[in-house]
């Protein structure tokens, strides 16, 4: 596989992302520009790194000391600290929307499923970077068993947690979906996911920045489009703040 230049990926992608935050993204002509570099982005990173090319993996050693939470650390909702103070006994994760057989799963079922470890590098879009180790079932191995359907183009994560009063959520095509390392990560660094890292569940799509990680995830949907879902922008920092719908590393 070819090494991507991460570090200025992640430049370029920051500064993108801080112009689609100013004003100029209120026009027409730059949205349609905006629009067309992240195509040209996407396009240029699959085709240096291939649709299923692997993002690079890390020996125990060189795991970070600590992985810091960033974005939410923590849900507000009562059910939520239930679950959390007894160890998520009553949370169930959700496969459905284009699917032929919906699943309800129980943190048990998760852990339970064939899985899969990896120790990778976490890329903010704020400029820090973090090696972790991450075990949990792929994500194709749910949408296999759910039988998603042809139509479907896009999984979409909703998520527990909120952000200035709106639900988290996130999204990514199907080529993303069936990449061998995305992946439903329920431990890091051989322990159960810490709270302020997204606990019970969250998202590793090791080719894309941090937040496209969505964490506390509570349901897992197929769809066409993500037209009528928040904003349109097929993410929580896409409708808020113009980022990226892909954020390829």
């Amino acid at each position: 596989m070819v090494d991507l230049p991460r570090r200025s990926l992640l430049a370029g992608i920051a500064a993108l992302g801080a112009t689609a935050c100013s004003k100029i993204n209120d026009s027409e002509a730059a949205r349609g520009l905006f629009e067309a570099a992240e195509d040209g982005h996407r396009a240029v990173h699959r085709a240096l790194a291939g649709k299923q090319g692997l993002a690079p993996e890390y020996t125990r050693a060189e795991r970070s000391p600590t992985f810091r939470g960033n974005g939410s650390v923590t849900v507000a909702d009562p059910f939520y600290k239930q679950q959390l103070a007894g160890g998520f006994p009553d949370w169930k994760l959700e496969v459905r929307g284009l699917v032929e057989k919906p699943l309800a799963l129980t943190l048990a079922d998760v852990r339970a499923l064939p899985q899969r470890t990896q120790i990778t590098r976490h890329d903010c879009v704020e400029g820090w970077s973090a090696i972790g180790e991450w075990q949990g079932p792929q994500l194709a191995h749910l949408l296999d068993v759910a039988k998603v359907k042809p139509e479907a183009r896009f999984i979409v994560f909703r998520c527990a947690d909120t952000l200035y009063g709106r639900d988290y959520y996130e999204s990514i095509d199907m080529v993303d979906a069936y990449h061998p390392q995305t992946i439903i990560a329920h431990s890091l660094n051989g322990e159960p996911l810490p709270e302020k890292n997204g606990a019970p569940l969250r998202m590793r799509i090791e080719r894309q920045l941090g937040y496209k990680q969505a964490k506390y995830v509570k349901s897992i949907e197929a769809v066409t489009s993500f037209d009528s879902i928040g904003q349109g922008g097929g993410g929580f920092w896409e409708d808020v703040a113009g980022y990226q719908w892909y954020a390829g590393v």
